[in-house]
Parts: C-alpha cells; structure tokens; sequence
C-alpha cells in the first residue's frame, strides 16, 4: 500500500509531475534565499567590519550545509530508487539509517566550532575586531548545527517520497523564524539585549532547529511513504555504501564553494578588504537565481531516481530536458538583473563608495556565466539521482576549485582583481561542456 504512494512518479505526464514537484520548492528556496540576503542586510547595518567578519565565516558555515545536503541526496537517491523499484524495506532502512549517521555528523561540528574556528579565521585576517565578531558567530553556527543537519536530512527524505509542499511549508517557516529574530537579536528590541553578529547566529540556529521540530511533529502526523524506526537501525553495509557513494561526493561538491572562497579571499585581501565584502555579498546574491534552481533540480532528482528504477527511460529524459528548460529561463533572469540593476542590488547592502564601485563591475562579469552554468547544473543533479556521483564531483570540481582557482591566481597577475571576476564565467564554460560529455556518455551505458 505504501509503494502505490509514489505511483504517480512513473504515472503523471511528466510536465505538471515535474512543476508540481519543482515549483513547492523553488518557493522555499527564494524564501531560504530571501532569509540569506536579509541577514547580510542586518549585519551590514553594524558596518563593513561586521560584514566582512560573517563572510569570513561563511566557508565554515558551507560545509556544514554541505555535509548536510550532500548526505541528504545520498539518502534521497537511495530512498527513491529503492521505492522506484518495488523495495520498501530498504527505502525504510536508508531513511532511518540516514538520520542516524545525520546526528554522528553533528555531533563532529561541536568539536569543529570548538578547536577550527579560531585557528581558521585567523589564516584570513588579523584585524582584533573582525577576528572576535567572525569568532562569536561561527562557534554559535557550527556547535548548535545539529539543527540544520538533522532538519535537512528530514527534507530530503520528505523529497524522496514527493512530498514537495510540506516541505516548501517547513522550510519556509525556519527561515521565516530566522528573519523576525535577526532584528530583535542583533539590535536589541522588545527588551533584548543588543547581541550584535551574535545576535544573528543565534536567530539563524533557532529557526534550524524549529524546522526540524516541526518536521518530526508533520512525520508523526501523515504517512509520509517510508517509515524511520528502531526495527529498521542496522549496520547494513550495502545501504551505508549506497548513501555515501552519493553523499560524499555530493558533500565534497556543495563544500567546494566553501574552499573556493577561502583560497580567493586570501587572493583578494592581498588587493583590498573590500574585495572580500564584494566577494561575500556575491555569494549572498547568486543564491536568488541558484536556490531557486536547486529547487528544480530538487524536483527532478525524486522524478529521475524512481523512473530510473522502473527503467522508465523516456518519461527520464523527459523531465530532464523540461528542467534544463527552466533553469535556463532563470539564469537569464538573473543575467538581466546583474548586467542592469547592479547599483539598486548593491545599495541594499548600505555600499560605500568602495563596496559599490567594485561590486558593480564583479556583478556584471560575474553574471557571464549564469546562462552557460544550466548543463553542469542541471546534469549535477541528475547524476546524484541516478547514484553516480563521481561525474556529479567532477563536473563542480572543474566549475567551483581546480579551473577558478587556476585562472584567478593566472590572470589576477595580468588583470588585477578583475581577472579572478572573469575566472567565474570561464569555469563554468568549461564545466558545462565537460557535463554534456559526460551525460551522453552514461546515457550510453546506462543500465550496464
């Protein structure tokens, strides 16, 4: 009875299968995305240094959603493709045994807050006042992450079974949490002491941890298709080995950014400290066009997983095609709003004179590589939904590390701090040719 719950993946015409699992959660990531550019807004109101000190800490505060979603789509992957293909026990045993290595991974950020953080931020300045603010914030985020692990892990598996609007409803409402208590807990209304950057951190866990909750109490209410328990708590090595071969290097790709940042950071201060607020801020607003196309390929992924395991093939390539559709709308979205809004964007950041003049022309070259970045985005996920991960890392490890970095360090020698801008574009150019070869070439050999 429970495996006719997900019928209607290999069932429904693929188009209002694929919006109606895409659409919930594009909506939540604008909201996640929204939640993202309001906290850096709020921060900014406490000055440059303020800002600079969160984004030296947003590398550390990456891989913990790194870890998170990338154990997550391993569980997804495992979950859908075990309910694709007629197995419940084992979509029962990847749910459970799923949270289960969620909560040992939060375990391991206490101790990560505790002995990394400091040693970390200092490799990035060593300014009294940046070091002590980005310091408060990352021991607050990192040690208190167990909410964002478990309350991610939790999305996954909604996903997994196609439980797309309950989902877009929980997220939705953590971030909402998140961004009533930034004001109040950095600046210090209805009676709450001003906590500063502090202040932020410790509104960012308390939504975490409320979505979570909120999940448990909507899993315990309705029958979401896999049942997490007890019974179903064991040392299976093969459903261990399935969730990793995906989720690690899913981790590994989402964690890439992270890194990214860290080593261009350490490039552009050798330029100026505002490079590195530009930098930041970058990373804030690029996630209104690819949250909003993660949450497609979040869509897609539960679609391509099930189908895959009911060799429904052309009902597959199908939605993949509509996604890659999608997302290339969004990109040019966002290419538009780079090239010809970039000063009104930049102003909601409070930009000085500085910030804004260079923060325009990263924007704008930036934004170059939007349209192109929908190949390697779109096949990334669909990689992950087919247990195939390696050719999801090697597709973000030429878009996000080795490439970008190459060119930054190469033509920041001959171009300044443009050429790590233009670094950007060129990566993903690369990258998106690399993934077209790489899905033709499994399409190939897909079910050997």
């Amino acid at each position: 009875m429970e495996q006719s719950k997900q019928d209607f993946m290999k069932t429904r015409p693929v188009l209002p299968l694929l919006l109606s699992m895409a659409i919930p959660m594009m909506l939540s990531m604008l909201i996640q995305s929204l939640y993202n550019i309001v906290d850096s807004i709020f921060v900014s109101r406490l000055g440059t240094d303020a800002l600079t000190a969160v984004s030296l800490v947003y590398p550390l505060q990456n891989i913990i959603v790194s870890v998170a979603v990338g154990i997550g789509v391993g569980i997804s992957s495992v979950i859908s493709r075990h309910l694709g293909a007629g197995n419940q026990e084992n979509a029962d045993k990847a749910a459970t045994i799923g949270m289960a290595l969620t909560v040992f991974h939060s375990i391991l950020f206490v101790f990560i807050g505790l002995f990394v953080t400091v040693p970390f931020l200092k490799l990035f300045t060593d300014n009294a006042e940046i070091l002590n603010m980005a310091a408060q914030y990352g021991k607050i985020v990192l040690c208190f992450s167990f909410g964002s692990l478990l309350q991610i892990s939790m999305e996954k598996i909604f996903q997994a079974t196609g439980n797309m609007v309950a989902t877009m409803f929980l997220l939705g409402t953590g971030c909402i949490i998140n961004i009533i208590l930034d004001p109040i807990l950095i600046f210090g209304y209805f009676g709450f002491p001003a906590l500063g950057v502090s202040g932020a951190a410790i509104a960012t866990v308390i939504g975490q941890i409320a979505a979570f909750l909120l999940y448990i109490v909507v899993y315990k209410k309705m029958n979401i298709g896999v049942t997490i328990s007890k019974s179903h708590l064991t040392f299976d090595r093969s459903i261990i080995r399935q969730i990793y071969s995906v989720g690690i290097p899913s981790s590994i790709m989402t964690t890439l950014p992270s890194v990214l940042i860290s080593i261009l950071n350490g490039l552009l201060i050798g330029f100026s400290d505002v490079y590195v607020a530009v930098l930041g801020i970058y990373f804030k607003l690029q996630t209104f066009i690819y949250m909003p196309a993660n949450g497609i390929i979040q869509g897609l992924r539960p679609i391509v997983g099930y189908n895959y395991g009911a060799h429904e093939t052309k009902r597959m390539y199908q939605s993949i095609h509509l996604s890659l559709l999608f997302t290339a709308i969004l990109m040019v979205l966002g290419t538009i709003a780079a090239l010809v809004f970039p000063k009104p964007i930049l102003s909601l950041f409070d930009a000085d004179a500085a910030l804004m003049e260079s923060g325009v022309t990263a924007l704008r070259i930036i934004s170059l590589g939007f349209l192109v970045s929908t190949f390697s985005t779109v096949y990334s996920g669909t990689f992950e939904a087919l247990g195939k991960g390696k050719e999801s890392l090697i597709i973000s490890l030429l878009r996000q590390f080795i490439i970008t970095i190459l060119l930054s360090y190469i033509l920041s020698k001959f171009f300044g701090v443009n050429g790590i801008w233009a670094s950007f574009p060129i990566a993903e150019a690369i990258a998106a040719v690399a993934a077209i070869y790489l899905f033709y070439r499994t399409k190939q050999h897909l079910y050997q």
